[in-house]
């Protein structure tokens, strides 16, 4: 881990790492002649690229948010060197893509992104966290994760029956701690001395590498961002099945409408439990409500422009998300979103197409492959016709088989505490995909195991927040400048402040979210939305 850090400032409230000026740059630094290749235990060095990148802009917004608030102003100039590398015998080829900053200097840092869904980085979807890293002085380092294509179609089967496990490993596990030593040696190589001090910044995908990380790399990182994390991996991505599942079983698909109005009845049923009428259920453990008591509640669906009741099977529906995955005995099997997730938009669990003759449901993309290529190994897979009995031994399948490999939930953390390691992670209770009490039973379990775990790991929960950004709750976009402060400086971030976007009003909320157990107790001091209106107390049901 790294040494005694350069004396940093603070601008504006953000913490700004000190540049260092080179003025030995010159254009012919930034070529594959002049770039020493690194050295890899275990792997074979196939290729290095460089290209000097100027007056470099971003055309498109990334679409996985950033950790590191959105600070790009570009146009930048930086060194694009790109490390091909391949593990002898197992006939990978894995990438990992550097970007040095010229402009401004580079502050001798390096910060590693990480990528979302099947991405394991190295995507354009990517770019702007790029280039938020090195508009701030970062080297940025991101890698393809050994992953022949963006989607698991193209690479998770070699032959029928035969999973491609090599590269699952890559994209898991192998990958993120290569491309951190590549990094870092081609850091070395460019600006002659190794970065000061290393970190990792992600989420959803991203978070269950930054984790990962963590558990089976503990040098690689000194701090860790590692947000919503897809951790728990088949608990999760066949879980997350189950609300399908049981639409599948009760032959009935419930019209979006009636979802989105027992959401609605739930908040605001729960809303003023943690005493601010805000639009957000803060305090889920007293929400206790109850959708049946909804059931032939009559509700109008704009899709169709017809008002009709809410069934017994979309109160099922909810009731499940809100209760958990269960098993053929009714056993709890795995977490499901909690009462603010959306069920029924693109990225939910629950969602319906409808027509004339009623909806039909719709396996959420990103979950489904785990179950057709990697449980039943049959891309063909007729989902609609498991049993229960099915669904549950799918579960387990799942569990034996991956769990090693995908889990990313090893709950003991010491090593990485021991280099003097430091984690956060935020996780919204409106995600609508990666259940947010997934990641608090993980980080439960840390607790268990070292009592300790407050002083190097803190996980914040964020109410009304959904998947890494979205829906009413705050976001915290200082939690990367606050790992910094805490790596660097000791400075423990006891809570963070966050900020949602505008409503239709224009109105924003601002909150501080307190590191878990505690929680953000309304004290009304300076108004509804102000930081200064809400304090961190002991979470007493």
């Amino acid at each position: 881990m790294s040494g005694i850090g350069i004396v940093a400032g603070l601008l504006n409230g953000d913490f700004q790492a000190p540049l260092v000026s080179h003025e030995s740059f010159h254009l012919y630094n930034c070529s594959a002649d002049a770039i020493r290749w690194p050295t890899l235990h275990g792997a074979e060095i196939t290729s290095l690229q460089a290209s000097l990148v100027q007056d470099f802009a971003i055309r498109e917004l990334s679409p996985i948010q950033d950790t590191h608030a959105n600070v790009y102003t570009g146009p930048l100039n930086f060194c694009n060197v790109t490390v091909t590398h391949t593990h002898p015998g197992q006939h990978d080829r894995v990438s990992t893509q550097i970007w040095l900053p010229l402009s401004p200097e580079w502050n001798e840092r390096m910060k590693a992104v990480g990528g979302g869904g099947w991405i394991a980085g190295m995507h354009p979807g990517l770019d702007m966290s790029m280039a938020n890293a090195i508009s701030t002085g970062y080297a940025a380092v991101t890698t393809d994760g050994g992953l022949p294509g963006p989607t698991p179609e193209e690479w998770a089967i070699l032959s029928p029956g035969n999973i491609n496990l090599y590269t699952l490993q890559n994209f898991a596990s192998v990958s993120l701690n290569d491309a951190a030593i590549v990094g870092k040696s081609i850091i070395h190589a460019f600006y002659g001395q190794y970065p000061e001090y290393s970190y990792w910044s992600g989420c959803s995908q991203g978070g269950r590498q930054g984790l990962m990380l963590a558990q089976r790399y503990p040098k690689a990182f000194d701090g860790i961002v590692a947000n919503a994390p897809a951790i728990n991996w088949n608990e999760f991505f066949i879980g997350g099945l189950f609300l399908q599942q049981l639409m599948n079983e009760l032959r009935v698909h419930p019209y979006p409408c009636e979802l989105d109005a027992l959401t609605s009845a739930a908040i605001n049923e729960c809303d003023y439990k943690d005493g601010l009428v805000d639009g957000i259920i803060s305090y889920p453990e007293l929400c206790d409500f109850d959708p049946y008591t909804h059931v032939e509640s009559p509700v109008y669906c704009a899709d169709t422009g017809t008002t009709r009741p809410i069934s017994t099977a979309a109160a099922a529906v909810a009731h499940a998300a809100w209760t958990g995955a269960r098993g053929s005995n009714n056993e709890f099997l795995w977490y499901l979103p909690g009462f603010e997730a959306n069920l029924t938009s693109p990225l939910s669990l629950a969602q319906t197409v409808c027509g004339a003759n009623g909806c039909t449901g719709i396996p959420q993309g990103i979950l489904y492959p785990w179950l057709t290529l990697f449980i039943k190994r049959n891309e063909s897979f007729d989902f609609s016709k498991m049993t229960r009995r099915e669904f549950e031994s799918a579960f387990h399948t799942g569990v034996r088989e991956f769990e090693s490999i995908m889990g990313s939930n090893y709950p003991d953390l010491r090593d990485f505490r021991d280099t003097g390691g430091k984690m956060v992670t935020y996780h919204g209770l409106a995600d609508p995909i990666i259940p947010s009490n997934g990641t608090r039973h993980y980080y439960e379990a840390v607790m268990r195991t070292d009592p300790h775990t407050h002083d190097y790991y803190r996980l914040f929960e964020s109410p009304g927040l959904g998947h890494c950004a979205g829906g009413p709750g705050a976001f915290p976009t200082g939690i990367f400048n606050a790992l910094v402060r805490w790596v660097e400086h000791g400075e423990v971030p006891e809570y963070l402040e966050a900020t949602s976007f505008p409503d239709d009003n224009g109105n924003v909320k601002e909150r501080i979210l307190c590191p878990y157990p505690k929680r953000a107790k309304y004290t009304g001091k300076n108004g509804a939305n102000s930081f200064d209106s809400f304090d961190c107390v002991d979470w007493v049901p």
